[in-house]
């Protein structure tokens, strides 16, 4: 048994695992923690390592489940091919992959970093660039912005922030 590639359709990962998982195939995604604005509020969810990809172990000699419904199942663009060979996927990066997922659990990717320059995209201040200082809890941000030559802090909602450039 080893492990191969699969491209899915865009932000369907999760959904084609589901389905491989429905069909008896083993799989593997790996995901990691991120901040990301949901409904205006700033949620972690989990969100794949590689995007577009995920893991399948099958049987190169074809004695285990057919590779024929892979193709069709919901999600799935195609299997990984260089020329006319599956791509492969070493056992040992699987096993790493699956050994950093479980034992660190990493503090999730921030949505804004202090110092990054956004650009507010709604409300009196629209398209003007500040500087993000840190959350104001879980709909809110505080911000620097240049007024009158002085920078001067405020509070803005997420949903409303951009990075800039």
């Amino acid at each position: 048994m080893h492990w191969y590639l699969i491209h899915t359709k865009p932000r369907l990962e999760k959904y084609a695992l589901e389905n491989l998982e429905r069909q008896g195939y083993e799989c593997y995604l790996p995901l990691y923690p991120a901040e990301r604005l949901r409904s205006r509020k700033l949620t972690v969810i989990d969100v794949p390592l590689f995007p577009r990809y995920l893991f399948v172990r099958l049987d190169p000699e074809g004695f285990g489940k057919s590779w024929g419904p892979i193709r069709s199942t919901r999600g799935v663009s195609q299997m990984v091919h260089f020329g006319q060979r599956p791509a492969l996927a070493d056992d040992t990066l699987i096993a790493l992959l699956k050994s950093r997922e479980q034992s660190c659990q990493p503090e999730p990717e921030r949505l804004f970093e202090q110092g990054n320059i956004v650009r507010i995209t709604g409300g009196p201040f629209a398209n003007i660039e500040a500087i993000y200082q840190m959350p104001d809890g879980k709909c809110r941000a505080l911000v620097l912005i240049e007024l009158l030559n002085k920078p001067t802090s405020m509070r803005v909602d997420l949903a409303s922030l951009r990075k800039a450039g």
